[in-house]
């Protein structure tokens, strides 16, 4: 399995639960990972056939900015059903950090890991 992956994706967002949250934007940090064949890319050497890494941040990008969920379960699995849907690929690894969100720890967050389940044949 070939993997195409973004690392340390930051993004200001709205998110949580508390009323300062509601008002004020935190950074969340993404690093994302996604099953992507890539061999007709390296073939062919045309960017046509290739997962274009910038138009998937680009429309992450996009995404998280103007969303404003309570929690970070709800926008980790909104991705993943973005990049699921809309891209080529066939499972996807998101790891989402909310840093700063407790005192005393560098890094807090989620990670989860989606496929799409194809029928049996």
């Amino acid at each position: 399995m070939d993997i195409i992956f973004l690392g340390g994706l930051e993004i200001e967002t709205i998110i949580g639960i508390y009323d300062w949250e509601r008002t004020t934007k935190q950074t969340v940090v993404l690093d994302i990972e996604m099953a992507f064949d890539i061999n007709k890319a390296a073939e062919t050497d045309d960017i046509a056939f290739a997962l274009d890494y910038k138009t998937v941040s680009k429309r992450i990008i996009s995404f998280v900015e103007s969303s404003q969920f309570f929690l970070v379960e709800k926008l980790i699995v909104e991705i993943s059903n973005i990049l699921l849907t809309e891209f080529m690929i066939s499972w996807v690894k998101i790891t989402l950090n909310k840093k700063g969100a407790i005192r005393g720890a560098s890094n807090v967050g989620i990670v989860i890991e989606r496929a799409i389940l194809l029928p049996i044949k």
